[in-house]
């Protein structure tokens, strides 16, 4: 073969494959425009849904308006729905399509208690005491489905193969729905997650979490008059106190990265009465779950030697516990580039009066408004010092997550001022970016399955040789109960 003939040759070979990666390239741009195409379309049915979940602000496991409205859009729409999953009659399994991959999609639609708040600039109540959306689940919700929706339609359009599954997870906010979710194997067979949360800035770098064990600590002793027969009595105040003393010196002895949390929250009813029955709530929390448990176990131990010395009993009620988030990069970076496509978040000049008004009531200097336009940089090694039940799922599944700007720069989450902007422009706008988001990564994943193959990779090399998920909560049934008392 002639040196001519072989330059042409592979400069065809080159202009082949470089053709090959145009097309392709052009075809993502085209299924991503048609999910976004599909949520834009659906603007006000979807600004609809926020709003009506807004104004419900059902608290953890009561969601019943919020869920059945999630889950009556997704039906409509052609999803097949399971209701009532892992014990909790709130939480739901919508899917649609078949065969791999099998994208699943997160969605939170919990409230927090006495946090009602009008959507307006000022502190303002709707309903004194009453719950209100602190953390934006009502947009969270919303936009999930609002993707999965988007998605469906590109399947059924493009005739393309492969599965959705949307998770309908309450009871966010203390109840660690999602625990049991995975407990039960809900996720089993699902290739890769996605997710995202309201915020106060758009972000998708891939960050990690505390891990989170939830406690109640109870003792028993015998009441008796505390004058006239003190000896007779065996004060289970008593005990609770000695327990948090040694845990309080125990303090000195533990990784610095763990908290320790803990308040008395029955310590006997009258002061001439021996208390017979006292209880505190604990929390331990580390950035490793493993930690976690070794530190729970050390506080068994001070409760058991507390109720020695004191003559008492004592028995604990785990509550909850999730493990810390385990991002996974390749899933991020993937996340990332489709934000850095959708972008920040552009207020109306009445948007910007409103943000200036609600900024004001800061104890800080608030950010630049113009902030909510950014889309922060791409960090690996980023860490949140709070606790999420997303935790479980990234252990078990490739998963990744992204925020956008649905509160005001410098809105704390779990606030009033979170709540304001949680029924209006401002959220609504961020909720459709996120939607958009999350259904432009999900055909990255759908189109590319050698991705999905590489996140796998990268989770079965961070969680080690030999790892076997075992849950934080034991065997426990969810506490459907728990928010009950507000």
């Amino acid at each position: 073969m002639n040196k001519l003939l072989l330059a042409f040759l592979m400069l065809s070979s080159i202009f082949a494959v470089a053709q090959s990666e145009v097309t392709i390239s052009l075809k993502a741009q085209k299924d991503k425009l048609f999910v976004t195409k599909e949520i834009e379309k659906k603007t006000p049915e979807y600004n609809a849904i926020a709003s009506q979940i807004w104004r419900n602000a059902e608290l953890g496991f009561q969601e019943e308006k919020s869920s059945r409205l999630l889950q009556e859009t997704l039906r409509k729409a052609g999803f097949t729905i399971e209701a009532g999953v892992a014990g909790m009659p709130t939480g739901f399994v919508a899917s649609y399509g078949s065969g791999a991959p099998v994208i699943g999609i997160l969605a939170e639609f919990d409230a927090l208690p006495g946090l009602s708040q009008d959507s307006v600039p000022y502190k303002q109540p709707l309903i004194e005491g009453a719950g209100g959306h602190g953390c934006g689940h009502n947009l969270f919700g919303t936009a999930s489905s609002a993707a999965a929706i988007a998605l469906k339609e590109w399947l059924a359009t493009s005739k393309h193969v492969g599965t959705i599954k949307l998770f309908g997870t309450p009871a966010e906010e203390g109840g660690g729905a999602k625990v049991y979710m995975v407990r039960d194997g809900l996720f089993n067979g699902v290739d890769a997650v996605l997710h995202w949360h309201p915020s106060n800035k758009n972000d998708a770098s891939p960050e990690s979490c505390l891990a989170i064990k939830q406690t109640m600590f109870r003792f028993y002793g015998r009441s008796a008059h505390s004058a006239a027969a003190p000896d007779k009595g065996r004060s289970a105040l008593d005990a609770l106190e000695a327990m948090n003393y040694m845990v309080n010196m125990m303090r000195e002895h533990i990784p610095q990265e763990a908290r320790i949390h803990y308040v008395i929250t029955k310590g006997g009813l009258a002061a001439n009465v021996v208390p017979d029955f006292a209880e505190a709530e604990y929390m331990v929390r580390h950035p490793d779950a493993r930690v976690v448990e070794e530190i729970w176990e050390r506080i068994k131990k001070c409760a058991n030697g507390a109720a020695e010395g004191t003559e008492t009993t004592t028995k604990y009620e785990v509550i909850s516990g999730s493990y810390n988030l385990l991002p996974n990069e390749t899933l991020a970076t993937l996340m990332y580039n489709n934000l850095k496509t959708v972008g920040g978040v552009n207020y109306t000049e009445s948007e910007v009066d409103f943000a200036k008004k609600l900024q004001s009531s800061f104890t800080f200097k608030a950010p630049d408004i113009n902030s909510a336009k950014v889309v922060q940089p791409f960090k690996t090694g980023g860490f949140f010092p709070a606790s999420t039940d997303v935790g479980d799922i990234t252990w078990v599944v490739p998963t990744a997550g992204l925020g956008t700007a649905t509160w005001v720069p410098g809105a704390a989450a779990h606030s009033w001022q979170a709540v304001a902007t949680g029924n209006g422009g401002i959220g609504f706008k961020a909720m459709q970016n996120a939607a958009k988001v999350i259904a432009m990564t999900a055909t990255d994943l759908f189109n590319n399955p050698s991705l999905i193959n590489k996140a796998k990779d990268e989770l079965k090399q961070k969680v080690g040789e030999g790892f076997q998920y075992k849950s934080m909560i034991g065997d426990r049934k969810p506490p459907l109960d728990f928010r009950k008392a507000h």
